[in-house]
């Protein structure tokens, strides 16, 4: 961000600077302003900045949220990855795609590591976008395989997850748009739900912990925002303390939270098992460390064998999720350990991806497992 302002029914991705765009939190909304003829994150339209009169929608949201034993705690699992495509991206990708096609935008190019592409790719089919996806050539290939079942044209990049960033933003030129997860700040506003949402799960109150894994800080700066404007609104008495979750193998959020600076902090990046999170420079750091400095907060740098053994755990209890979800999961044991959190306290976990993405990956790890005990 950079200080610049500009109008909300223009579509824009970055400033003219190069900087990401932000929407500042609202006025927010009361219980009587949720539309409840509604089963999709569209109840919370009312929250919106802008208003879309005809939104591209499969019924994202409105997810469970599960109690579970864990650690002698019972933490709330959220369920996300029941979402359409798999993933937690839909409630951002539903708004982003919705409020852009009602801009007239009709093609749009997206880069992800997966679970972005996916969803972008799916709600394009739905709402009749041309897609063009920028994936790492690393990518899982049932997220690679879900992709082109949409539809969608897919361009497979060789090199670190930033190089797909990089030649979509190359190819962004005449009609198509750059519909990045990354950049647009109207994913996030779709992503703010899972706060409203949360807060009408917990019967129109907070909980006191939030614990999401991080990349790009979607669903961090997500809950962050529609938090705050629940407490604007007066409906909550203070925001839940929000704590990311990062693989030690790529955790530039977390280097930069326990050396207490608003700027990157060099740490050691290698390859994890939890994908979804390896970011090496996420492009909103400063936002999302001061979303969990605002919030009271904390990170959680957790080393691949634990997230392996969160995910033996989750899987064993029903819930199928990729390794990048696990590594809330074992956060909740880690923060447990250092005392940041306690048992007693009402924690929530987001569960963002399905196990599905990345079933061969997840068969691999749980049978190594097995092997090797």
């Amino acid at each position: 961000m950079d200080g610049s302002e500009y109008r909300l029914a223009e579509p824009r991705w970055r400033s003219e600077s190069g900087r990401p765009l932000w929407i500042a939190p609202g006025p927010g909304i009361g219980r009587s302003d949720i539309d409840v003829s509604v089963r999709s994150v569209w109840r919370y339209r009312a929250a919106l900045p802008v208003a879309v009169s005809d939104p591209i929608s499969l019924g994202e949201g409105w997810t469970p949220l599960r109690e579970q034993e864990w650690d002698g705690g019972r933490p709330l699992f959220k369920m996300d990855f029941l979402n359409p495509t798999g993933s937690f991206k839909d409630r951002g990708t539903s708004v982003m795609l919705s409020y852009l096609r009602n801009c007239g935008i009709r093609s749009v190019l997206e880069d992800s590591s997966g679970n972005g592409g996916s969803s972008v790719a799916g709600y394009g089919a739905a709402g009749g976008l041309r897609v063009k996806i920028f994936a790492p050539a690393s990518t899982s290939p049932a997220k690679i395989a879900q992709v082109r079942a949409y539809g969608a044209e897919l361009q497979l990049v060789e090199g670190l997850r930033e190089e797909s960033q990089n030649e979509a933003i190359r190819q962004a030129e005449g009609e198509a748009f750059y519909a990045s997860h990354n950049w647009q700040s109207f994913f996030l506003q779709g992503t703010k739900t899972l706060a409203y949402e949360l807060w009408e799960d917990l019967g129109f109150r907070a909980p006191d912990n939030v614990i999401v894994p991080v990349g790009a800080g979607s669903s961090l700066l997500g809950c962050w925002l529609g938090f705050r404007e629940l407490l604007h609104a007066g409906q909550i008495e203070r925001i839940p303390r929000l704590f990311a979750a990062q693989p030690l193998n790529c955790s530039p959020v977390d280097a930069s939270f326990t050396a207490g600076t608003d700027g990157p902090v060099e740490r050691p990046v290698s390859p994890t098992i939890a994908q979804g999170t390896s970011i090496a420079r996420p492009l909103r750091l400063p936002q999302m460390l001061a979303a969990l400095r605002d919030s009271g907060g904390a990170t959680a740098a957790i080393a691949e064998e634990d997230i392996v053994h969160a995910l033996d755990r989750l899987c064993s209890t029903g819930l199928f999720v990729e390794p990048t979800s696990a590594c809330a999961a074992a956060a909740y044991s880690a923060l447990l350990s250092s005392g940041h959190i306690t048992r007693a306290q009402e924690t929530v976990v987001l569960l963002t991806g399905s196990g599905l993405k990345a079933a061969p990956e997840v068969a691999d790890l749980l049978g190594g497992m097995a092997s090797n005990g």
